[in-house]
């Protein structure tokens, strides 16, 4: 759903704190194969009964997802955005998560935001046309 970039800077984490993220990483591989609707129906509910993320809460949780997976370092914006946001709602928190397209060149993404702005991402705000947003509650 994304164009080639480099693959994100790993960090690994520590062996107590892997099992949250990796279990993130899972659930969200099962759910980004689902059609939109149903991806944004499950956002939705799991969403419920938490507060706005803060953007360093969003970064923390992207960088343990990308420090787990491989496929979310890479090319794998929708199985990362995912996991992201649930390893957010994990922590008692939601970012706003988002999926768009940009027309020219064609290029589809899926992301986390807080406030309007991409948290850790190459595309600055508005680069891409948001075809679904679930933003905090």
């Amino acid at each position: 759903m994304s164009m080639p970039v480099a693959i994100t800077e790993r960090r690994r984490l520590p062996l107590h704190r892997r099992p949250l993220p990796w279990l993130a990483t899972l659930v969200a591989r099962l759910l980004m194969h689902q059609p939109p609707a149903r991806i944004r129906k499950v956002l939705e509910f799991v969403r419920r009964g938490s507060r706005p993320s803060t953007a360093k809460e969003a970064s923390r949780s992207r960088r343990a997802v990308v420090a787990v997976s491989v496929s979310c370092a890479g090319e794998g914006c929708v199985q990362r955005s995912i996991a992201t946001a649930l390893l957010c709602r994990v922590h008692g928190h939601w970012p706003t998560w988002c999926s768009g397209v940009r027309v020219v060149p064609f290029l589809a993404h899926a992301w986390v935001e807080v406030d309007g702005e991409p948290i850790d991402e190459p595309y600055p705000p508005g680069y891409h046309t948001v075809l679904i947003r679930v933003p905090p509650r």
